[in-house]
């Protein structure tokens, strides 16, 4: 798999939640998403933002434009060095929140993507990745 452009946004306010999302759709209709995949990118993209923000104290996210033969796909990195996941399972559940939210933002974005995975340490951070391929 070959990684054919990227770029780091800071995530650390709601307005830059805004330029996520921004970036997020520029770069699905660049790679030929249609709109209903362009839309489960950025609803992901933008919980996740959130939850970088809210959970993690803000953060990072990288996109990666994907090349594997046939297929592309947009590869979403958020990243953070905020207080970690302890249970991770038990965060992947609907319904779960250690805040105000409704607990779907996770497995909701979990369920948006092709792929997704979490990373995460107690007192070390949080590094979720997500691709979408088409």
């Amino acid at each position: 798999m070959a990684v054919v452009r990227d770029e780091q946004v800071s995530v650390r306010s709601e307005d830059e939640v805004v330029r996520v999302r921004q970036f997020a759709r520029e770069w699905a209709i660049s790679l030929g998403f249609g709109l209903v995949d362009q839309t489960k990118i950025v609803t992901a993209a933008s919980e996740l933002a959130r939850n970088t923000i809210l959970h993690g104290g803000g953060g990072a996210m990288r996109l990666e434009m994907l090349d594997e033969g046939a297929r592309r796909g947009l590869r979403l990195t958020f990243e953070d060095q905020g207080p970690g996941i302890v249970d991770i399972e038990q965060a992947l559940k609907d319904g779960f929140t250690t805040g105000s939210g409704l607990g779907l933002g996770l497995s909701g974005s979990r369920r948006l993507m092709s792929e997704f995975a979490i990373s995460s340490q107690a007192g070390l951070g949080t590094r979720i990745t997500t691709v979408r391929w088409r």
